[in-house]
C-alpha cells in the first residue's frame, strides 16, 4: 500500500517537475468548470465542488497508488448525492461521505483492491449508462431555460414536469448550451491539450453577459462563491443517523472504489505503468474522510481528468498536487469570476459529459455480447434510472456473480474502459 509518490520522488528531476506543473495547470482548468457543474447537478452549493477538487484531489495524489491519477468530484456521484441530499439533507451527505471514507480505509486494510475484477463489466456499464441518462435529463431544465417551480427528483415524474413547462423554453438559453457543447467538441479536436472546457464555458458565458441575454448565472442563483476554504469540522454522529445513512455510505464507497480503480486501469493502459490497487483504495478512503471534514462531496479518481493529465504530459503524482493547488489559488483570487458562468453553458457541458459517459462507440459491442450480459446490462440500466442506484448495484452485482459461478471456466473481465 506504499503511495506512488514515494516511489517517483526517488528519481525525480527538474524536467519531470516542469512537465508535472504544466500538466497540473492544464487539468485544473478542466476540473474547475466540471467541479462547479457536478456540484450544482448534485443539488449542492457550487463551492462544494471546488472544495472537493482541492481536498479530495490533494489526498488522492499524495497517497494514491497511481502515478497520474487525478481525484475530485465526478459525474458518477451525481445521482446518489442528489438522492442523499433530498432525503437526508446536506449534513446527511457529509456524514455518509465520512462513513464511506472509513469503509474504504477498512477495505484497503483488508486488501480488497484486487476484487474489482469480480465486478461484472456489464454491471458497471449498465449503471454508468443509467447515470448518464439521469444526468442528461436533469440538465434539460437549465439547457432550455425552463421555468419549473419544483422539479421532481424521480425520473418518471421529471419527464412529464419538463414537458408541461415546454412553453417557458428560452431560445437564448438553448443557444448558449448548444454552442458551449459544440465549442468543447471543436476544441478537443483542434487543440486536445488545451483546457477546452473552461475556454468554451468562459466564452459563451462572456457572450451572454455582453449581449445581456436573459439567462441565469451561478451568481444569480447561488450568490457569490466563497474565496477561501471552510474550517474543517467533524460531522455530528449518532447511532440512529449512522444506521440510517449506512446504505448510502456503502454505495458511495462502492462507487468511489470502482471508479478510482477503473481510472487507474485506464491510466495504466495509456502510460504502460502499473498501479497499486490497495494503495488507491486507501487514498480514496482518506480523500473522502478529508472532503467530508471540509464539507465537500464524495471524491474519487476522475477518468477524463486523469486522461487529460496523461495527454498534457503529467508523469508523477506531483501533477495532481499542482492541480489541487491551482484550483485553491483560483478560489482565493478569482472566485467572483465564477459567479458569471451561466447555467445553460454548464448544462451543455454536463450533457456532453453524460454522452461521453454512455460510451456510444461501445454500443455495437454491447449488442454483440452474450445474451446474459446484455440482459444484465439492461437490468442494471433500468433499475438505475427508474428505481434506485443502491438497488441497481445490489441486484446487478448479485445476478452478475451468480452468472459467473455458472461460468467457472470464464476468466475475469478484461477491462476496456475508455475515458469518461
Amino acid at each position: 500500500m506504499k503511495p506512488k509518490i514515494l516511489t517517483t520522488l526517488q528519481e525525480y528531476s527538474w524536467s519531470l517537475f516542469l512537465a508535472d506543473v504544466m500538466a497540473g495547470i492544464t487539468v485544473a482548468m478542466v476540473a474547475l468548470p466540471l467541479s462547479l457543474a457536478i456540484a450544482i447537478a448534485s443539488g449542492a452549493d457550487p463551492a462544494t465542488g471546488i472544495v472537493t477538487a482541492i481536498v479530495g484531489g490533494l489526498f488522492v495524489s499524495l497517497l494514491g497508488g497511481s502515478r497520474v491519477q487525478i481525484g475530485g468530484p465526478t459525474g458518477a456521484f451525481i445521482v446518489v448525492v442528489f438522492g442523499v441530499i433530498a432525503q437526508h439533507g446536506y449534513d446527511g451527505l457529509v456524514l455518509a461521505t465520512f462513513m464511506a471514507g472509513l469503509i474504504l480505509l477498512v477495505a484497503a486494510l483488508l486488501r480488497v483492491g484486487n476484487l474489482i475484477s469480480l465486478v461484472p463489466e456489464a454491471v458497471v456499464n449498465g449503471f454508468t449508462i443509467g447515470i448518464a441518462v439521469i444526468i442528461a435529463t436533469s440538465q434539460l431544465k437549465d439547457l432550455f431555460g425552463l421555468s419549473v417551480e419544483a422539479l421532481p427528483a424521480d425520473f418518471l415524474e421529471k419527464l412529464p414536469a419538463l414537458w408541461e413547462a415546454r412553453a417557458t423554453a428560452s431560445y437564448p438559453a438553448l443557444a448558449i448550451g448548444l454552442v458551449t457543447a459544440a465549442l468543447i467538441v471543436l476544441l478537443r479536436r483542434l487543440a486536445p491539450r488545451a483546457p477546452g472546457l473552461i475556454v468554451a464555458v468562459g466564452l459563451t458565458s462572456a457572450a451572454a453577459m455582453v449581449m445581456a441575454l436573459p439567462v441565469e448565472s451561478i451568481g444569480s442563483r447561488f450568490g457569490a462563491l466563497p474565496s477561501h476554504l471552510p474550517m474543517p469540522s467533524i460531522p455530528v454522529i449518532s447511532l440512529d443517523r449512522v444506521l440510517e445513512l449506512l446504505p448510502s455510505a456503502l454505495v458511495i464507497a462502492f462507487l468511489a472504489g470502482v471508479e478510482s480503480l477503473l481510472s487507474a486501469m485506464v491510466a495504466d493502459k495509456m502510460t504502460g505503468g502499473h498501479h497499486r490497487p490497495n494503495a488507491e483504495v486507501l487514498a480514496q478512503g482518506f480523500a473522502n474522510v478529508a472532503s467530508s471534514l471540509f464539507g465537500g462531496l464524495p471524491a474519487t479518481g476522475a477518468i477524463a481528468r486523469t486522461a487529460t493529465n496523461v495527454r498534457a504530459g503529467g508523469k508523477t503524482p506531483i501533477a495532481g498536487i499542482v492541480h489541487a493547488l491551482v484550483i485553491l489559488l483560483a478560489m482565493l483570487v478569482a472566485a467572483p469570476l465564477a459567479g458569471y458562468l451561466v447555467m445553460p453553458a454548464l448544462a451543455g457541458l454536463l450533457i456532453l459529459t453524460a454522452w461521453n459517459m454512455s460510451e456510444p462507440h461501445k454500443w455495437k459491442a454491447y449488442f454483440a455480447a452474450p445474451m446474459a450480459d446484455r440482459l444484465l446490462l439492461l437490468l442494471t440500466l433500468v433499475l438505475t434510472v427508474v428505481a434506485d442506484l443502491t438497488v441497481a448495484i445490489g441486484v446487478g452485482v448479485s445476478v452478475g456473480l451468480a452468472l459467473r459461478l455458472r461460468r467457472r471456466n470464464v476468466p475475469p473481465a478484461e477491462w476496456e474502459t475508455p475515458e469518461r
